[in-house]
């Protein structure tokens, strides 16, 4: 053996993989640019108009406002007519032109910029979206060392890898295809997949997937599956399904936009022929009919709905939670069962020393063995290694020289510290004749939920390392809160082994564990937690949670140690990784959704005041006007309310 005394640098601790996302230009989009024009203008327009500037110079500003902002809504208006449907869009439209008809040409200009940013901001999620579908893909290497009938290598497309074939696989290098181990031994990063917080032991006879890392030995690895048909792929055609499902998703006033405006155009067209049929004039009758078409139009109602969301919304991102549109908003108030991943959402996902056990035959205490112990460990690359020294930097001890380091992947390191010659690794270093203390601590930590190390001095096991992932201080207030919030306690949906994830689950309060489950297994439960009628809002953190995110009625990611992929697919964001933010959210959108039903009756009150006074009586245009904009002002700022701090503060309670 070498002798070794170096000090390498140590790598942060393996954490699930980032998507490479190549993502869309902001204003690459047609849509955010024309919204973005009609923003310039209307506030160019706004500017001049309040600064005293002559009609001549502010009228055209929202004119041309009105063209850029309005002409694809009123463009899909018109199509959507050819096809005998009516929508809010086109009638937006109209009932801006037919204020500005009138010389209410700034309220007009309103209401056509909150529909074009309305479709900017979408067209921009979705192509997000699919940037990071695409961008998943890319997680399995483009190219594979193959290994031919005569032992020799080649450089092959990992698209054109065929089932049986036998690739080649380095230390450090990603999986290209799924398969089985057949040769070799190696630590896998395969938390993309599962979700799994540490590296898994892999050796012949154990099953890995396209896209994962491989950890410090070499492996050959016979294809099971081609690229289209590998779990990674799947995840993308599961995640592209389930966002195709989702965007049907509105608001609820766009649920019954088809009738209104059906109804509204039919009436406005008879107020304006009947009494033409009856002797009035036409100038009278076309007034009645404009002054109608502006105090039914639904202006009232969209501001009682947008307001309140669009507050809670901003109030949210104030406190740490970014919810993605005013849909997602309103729908987060209507959750009844909350479904949480566990690495990396209920806990850290990062591995911690949590047990230190000298076995009662160890010539060491408890410092001593970890001080030894992580001197071993120290040259290692290895997370679970990083986290035995981590803890003993913690408890300030100093690491003695290392003599002789050799690592042996699946198994563990070896290394000469202070003439002692210590093995470091799983349990599979110990030797057959081991006595049963050994062997009970082992068990003892494995059905704690614990990865257990063993220490091996001069071949005889003198102590056992307990190692998990530590769970959030703040889980179990957190699920503690959504139970009474929903009246469901939450589940857990993880891809770790049952034992770990029961364990935490136990801590913070959840009894109904689903383990083990692939990407496609969580989409799957979530469907069966849909069917028993619940409202399902998932919460999770990487590439393997994505598809459920995707598939639920609500995804949450939590943004600190979220991949691209989850980050892009979920609704909403925990950006500063606080879980109590998630009850004080969805508290907050039932709020929101509480003073949209007020709004509403407002709006429906003035908008039925108005249409019956114009219909039964003489309602004067400017009174109509006034009526129609005091409606608006009302629900506004009675939405906006929900900006306030203490809007939030009130959810926390």
């Amino acid at each position: 053996m070498t002798s070794s005394t170096a000090t390498p640098t140590r790598p942060n601790p393996v954490r699930p993989a980032a998507v490479p996302v190549r993502r869309t230009r902001l204003f690459a989009l047609p849509e955010m640019r024309w919204a973005a024009a009609a923003l310039a203008l209307f506030l160019a327009g706004l500017a001049a108009q309040f600064l005293g500037g002559p009609g001549w110079l502010w009228w055209p500003l929202y004119l041309a406002c009105y063209v850029t902002g309005g002409w694809e809504p009123g463009l899909a208006g018109l199509k959507a007519l050819r096809n005998k449907t009516l929508d809010v869009d086109l009638l937006m439209v109209v009932a801006a032109i037919g204020a500005a008809a009138i010389g209410q040409v700034m309220d007009g200009g309103l209401l056509i910029v909150i529909f074009a940013t309305s479709g900017a901001l979408e067209a921009l999620a979705t192509a997000r979206t699919e940037d990071s579908v695409r961008g998943l893909l890319d997680l399995a290497p483009d190219t594979a060392t193959r290994l031919t009938d005569g032992g020799t290598e080649e450089t092959v497309q990992a698209i054109d890898l065929e089932v049986g074939d036998v690739v080649l696989v380095r230390p450090g290098e990603r999986i290209a295809a799924d398969g089985v181990v057949v040769a070799g031994a190696s630590e896998v990063d395969q938390a993309t997949i599962t979700g799994e917080p540490l590296p898994v032991d892999k050796t012949a006879g154990d099953e890995v997937f396209a896209g994962t890392l491989n950890g410090t030995g070499s492996v050959r690895v016979r294809v099971d599956r081609r690229a289209a048909d590998s779990v990674v792929a799947r995840i993308a055609t599961l995640v592209e399904e389930a966002s195709r499902t989702k965007a049907k998703a509105q608001l609820f006033i766009e649920k019954v936009e088809q009738r209104y405006s059906v109804g509204m155009v039919i009436v406005t067209i008879a107020v304006f022929v009947l009494p033409l049929l009856w002797g009035a004039a036409l100038q009278d009758s076309l007034l009645r009919a404009m002054t109608f078409m502006i105090v039914a139009s639904p202006c009232a109602v969209v501001l009682a709905t947008m307001p309140p969301l669009l507050a809670a919304i901003a109030n949210a991102g104030r406190h740490g939670v970014l919810v993605k549109s005013a849909v997602v908003m309103e729908q987060l108030g209507t959750t009844t069962q909350v479904a949480f991943d566990k690495t990396g959402t209920l806990t850290r996902g990062t591995p911690e020393l949590a047990a230190i056990h000298p076995l009662p035959a160890a010539p060491f205490a408890e410092h001593d063995l970890l001080r030894l112990a992580a001197a071993a460990e120290h040259p290692s690359e290895h997370p679970l290694a990083a986290a035995i020294v981590r803890a003993a930097r913690t408890r300030g001890l100093d690491l003695p020289t290392v003599d002789e380091f050799s690592s042996q992947p699946g198994r563990g390191v070896s290394a000469l510290v202070e003439d002692h010659y210590l093995e470091v690794g799983s349990p599979a270093v110990m030797p057959t004749s081991s006595d049963s203390t050994a062997e009970a601590a082992v068990k003892d930590l494995q059905d704690r939920g614990m990865t257990a190390v063993v220490v091996l001095c001069e071949q005889r096991p003198v102590g056992v390392l307990g190692i998990t992932d530590q769970v959030r201080p703040e889980a179990a207030p957190t699920v503690a809160a959504i139970t009474r919030l929903t009246g469901r306690t939450p589940v857990v949906l993880t891809g770790d082994n049952h034992v770990t994830a029961a364990q935490l689950a136990a801590q913070v309060g959840i009894a109904d564990v689903r383990a083990g489950l692939l990407p496609e297994d969580k989409v799957t439960a979530v469907r069966e937690l849909q069917a028993r009628g619940g409202r399902v809002a998932v919460v999770g953190d990487g590439i393997n949670d994505a598809p459920a995110l995707a598939a639920a009625h609500t995804g949450i990611a939590m943004g600190g140690a979220g991949s691209d992929l989850a980050l892009q697919t979920a609704d909403a964001v925990v950006v500063r990784d606080d879980l109590t933010t998630i009850p004080a959210v969805i508290a907050l959108s039932r709020r929101a959704r509480r003073v949209v039903t007020a709004n509403l009756i407002i709006a429906a009150i003035f908008i039925t005041g108005l249409v019956l006074w114009d219909l039964i009586g003489t309602l004067p245009l400017p009174l109509g006007v006034a009526g129609h904009e005091g409606s608006t002002v009302i629900v506004g700022l009675n939405g906006l309310r929900l900006l306030r701090t203490a809007a939030w503060n009130r959810t926390r309670t």
